[in-house]
């Protein structure tokens, strides 16, 4: 993967076995979608990461390239949980649609996530 000069690059884990959790996480107004990944490692808006996301019950886990968009630092207002947002980035989108079918009927939502 190539970046910005200084950009880090990292492997993320995620595993979501809860359709609450998964909207929390979701961010759907990032452009082909992105997840909210709570870590408290330290990274910055433009680092590369690769994720490997397992969600609900499948048994295989997803690979997703990503950036980091977003940044939750910790001791953030409102409690939020320290972490980062991460954009899908290349790749064939399937990661966004899976999320997106689990959570259909409830993406329109007033509910609070991670990140609004």
């Amino acid at each position: 993967m190539s970046g910005a000069q200084g950009a880090r690059n990292g492997i993320l884990s995620l595993t979501i076995r809860d359709k609450a959790v998964l909207y929390a996480a979701y961010m759907p107004f990032i452009k082909d979608g992105g997840l909210f990944v709570p870590t408290t490692k330290p990274y910055k808006v433009g680092d590369e990461v690769f994720m490997l996301l397992t969600l609900m019950d499948e048994p295989e886990k997803l690979p997703i390239a990503g950036k980091v968009v977003w940044i939750t630092p910790r001791g953030a207002q409102s409690n939020r949980a320290a972490g980062v947002g991460v954009q899908f980035v290349g790749g064939d989108g399937i990661a966004n649609k899976k999320i997106e079918s689990y959570l259909a009927g409830i993406l329109e939502s007033d509910k609070p996530t991670h990140t609004m």
